[in-house]
């Protein structure tokens, strides 16, 4: 027998009892990561029994997250990070701050010092970078308005926690009170950390999309599969270490820019398929490192405490990100989304916790309270985003002041008076403006075909609106929005967002409104399909079904010229 077979045994005992323990969670109707949690607290230091090497998780884990950033990436484009500017950096930096105070305030009611509650704070106001998009992808919004905006904020977060782990060693003495802080060393190691941020963007941008693209390319002339599949795990992992060790970024952000690059790409739809199965076993195993560190003792000895940092979590959090996105004149729906990707903590605040004990900042129970309060918000965050929608209409059939701020009078919301007569006769109704969106809203324009846009992100829309284009800020699922596009004189709904949870509230308010309008319908589920068949929504366009129909067409049109030929 081999001298040491840590690895393999924590890996087949992680993803085994996460298999046995997640299969359990799901038959239960419960969250599958709630089992990938439990599998992990089984084999973690606290409980009896074997227990996995900690260590080695935690280093399998963080591949986890660079193979899911590095998915995000291959979805997610410069235009997309840009559009979203103006909501993801104030919006982060102010929740982040709110949080923070939050965290402080307790601390110091709990009697700590000034560093153990910045530290503390700190931790409870950052997202886990896996949880966001596993939430994200199961309910099928990555893609979407709400998507786009949680990644963006998520990028911000990273971006802001980058800052604090760099400038909280030379701040350490003063914080604990044994010291003054080297204003000079300080200025210095800030300076530093931006230009090398800076440096790493900038070649990424201007170096990384153009010789990526052409290394993927080079190695998919070669027709071996595993060299691909090599290639891109190769560049998730190796472009995230480099982008640690040379520049001093997390490993989740060096991911994330390489999936951007590696989108300039013509293969990367087929990039993100070879890692996906990848992606998904090494994210289960960032849930059974997280369960590994988790003490459950600290329930039974500080159970208010623990009450209070998950208060903290899931509901300051989300208060102040929702406050956050409704001050920017967005939907209900999307503050609820923001909300909900937000209210869980992960693996930047155990690096946080762990720098800050080791700088003697932080009590002992800190880090345990700061891990169950992770533990408990993740195992609680797909349960919070299924409040989402019933949480939406419970508020709006209640609350005024809710249906007034849905219905508020903003400027990029309703078309102007001028173009409703003239333009807005038989027109098509296009919702979202997404990758889809946007080559319908071209064919449209290229036949001079009238159509409105109705699109989430407000700056989309007042982008649209300055090179002369219809558009419509708000959730097509709103009556009032549908109204404000003039659904009353369309001809046709198109409906081109990713997100199909609103789809049958949409359908069902535009034949209200217009009886006769046709519907066109997009969604990536069979499931879905059947269920929108069944209820004669329209013509569904199911997108695997479409690319075969397309690829089928093109196979018979050129076999029948080649047999003419013969």
């Amino acid at each position: 027998m081999p001298h040491s077979v840590s690895l393999i045994s924590t890996i087949a005992a992680g993803l085994g009892l996460a298999l046995i323990f997640g299969f359990i969670a799901a038959r239960m109707k419960l969250p599958s990561l709630v089992g990938y949690l439990l599998a992990g607290v089984l084999i973690g230091p606290f409980t009896p029994g074997f227990v996995a090497d900690a260590a080695i998780a935690s280093q399998l884990a963080e591949i986890g997250v660079m193979l899911l950033m590095f998915g995000v990436g291959l979805h997610f484009s410069l235009d997309d990070l840009l559009a979203v500017r103006k909501i993801a950096v104030p919006g982060a930096v102010v929740q982040m701050t709110v949080a923070t105070a939050l965290g402080m305030g307790l601390a110091h009611w709990w009697g700590w010092n000034l560093g153990g509650a910045l530290v503390f704070g700190l931790s409870l106001s950052v997202a886990s970078t896996v949880v966001l998009l596993r939430a994200l992808e199961a309910r099928g919004v990555l893609d979407s308005a709400n998507g786009r905006i949680a990644v963006g904020w998520l990028v911000v977060e990273d971006l802001a926690m980058v800052l604090v782990l760099v400038l909280l060693p030379p701040l350490g003495g003063w914080l604990s009170g044994r010291g003054e802080a080297d204003v000079d060393s300080l200025w210095k190691t800030l300076g530093l950390t931006l230009l090398q941020v800076g440096g790493f963007v900038a070649l990424m941008l201007v170096v990384g999309r153009r010789f990526f693209p052409w290394v993927l390319w080079q190695v998919q002339r070669t027709g071996s599969r595993e060299l691909f599949t090599l290639c891109v795990v190769s560049a998730a992992v190796g472009i995230a270490f480099g982008a640690t060790v040379l520049f001093g970024v997390s490993f989740a952000l060096g991911a994330f820019f390489a999936g951007m690059v590696m989108r300039e790409s013509e293969f990367s739809h087929r990039a993100a398929e070879e890692s996906l199965p990848l992606r998904d076993a090494f994210a289960v195993l960032f849930f059974v490192s997280v369960g590994m560190l988790f003490d459950p003792w600290v329930i039974v000895e500080r159970p208010l405490q623990v009450l209070a940092v998950v208060a903290i979590i899931v509901v300051g959090k989300s208060l102040a990100a929702a406050a956050l996105v409704l001050g920017f004149r967005y939907p209900l729906n999307t503050a609820l989304t923001v909300s909900a990707s937000l209210a869980q903590i992960g693996e930047f605040s155990f690096i946080l916790v762990a720098m800050g004990a080791s700088l003697g900042l932080l009590p002992p129970e800190g880090q345990s309270l700061v891990l169950a309060g992770a533990l408990i918000s993740i195992a609680l965050n797909q349960l919070v985003f299924r409040a989402v929608e019933p949480l939406q209409q419970w508020i709006l059939a209640r609350s005024p002041i809710a249906r007034k701020l849905e219905a508020r009078d903003d400027p990029t919301a309703e078309l102007p008076a001028s173009t409703e007569e003239k333009y807005l006769s038989r027109q098509v109704v296009l919702v979202g403006y997404g990758r889809v969106g946007r080559r319908i809203a071209q064919a449209l324009t290229a036949n001079q075909l009238p159509y409105v846009v109705v699109e989430q992100n407000r700056e989309v829309v007042e982008r649209l609106r300055s090179e002369g284009l219809m558009a419509v800020s708000g959730d097509a699922a709103e009556p009032v929005v549908l109204v404000q596009a003039h659904i009353a004189n369309a001809r046709m709904l198109v409906i081109a967002t990713p997100d199909t949870l609103n789809v049958r509230q949409m359908v069902n308010t535009a034949r209200t409104l217009n009886p006769e309008i046709e519907i066109v319908v997009r969604t990536h589920s069979e499931a879905e399909a059947k269920l929108l068949e069944s209820e004669h929504a329209g013509k569904i366009f199911l997108g695997e079904e479409e690319l075969a129909q397309s690829m089928m067409r093109y196979v018979l049109e050129r076999s029948a010229l080649a047999q003419r030929h013969t």
